[in-house]
């Protein structure tokens, strides 16, 4: 069992609100500047992801594990 699955889940998920908006009332300008800023959330999470699985691995040989 992962740690991740006692905590409790998000009821109102952005991304998955992001995901079913409708995108043609925008620009391609806008379309551009939401895919970079899509692009830095996505970097950001994996950066997230990275420390997670560092410190995880830091704990374990830690506590050899």
């Amino acid at each position: 069992m992962d740690a991740d699955e006692n905590l409790p889940r998000r009821n109102h998920d952005l991304a998955a609100q992001l995901g079913k908006q409708d995108l043609d009332p925008f620009s391609v300008d806008e379309l551009n500047e939401r895919v970079e800023l899509l692009e830095t959330e996505i970097a950001r999470c994996k950066a997230k992801i990275q420390y997670a699985v560092n410190h995880r691995a830091s704990a374990d040989a830690l506590f050899k594990r």
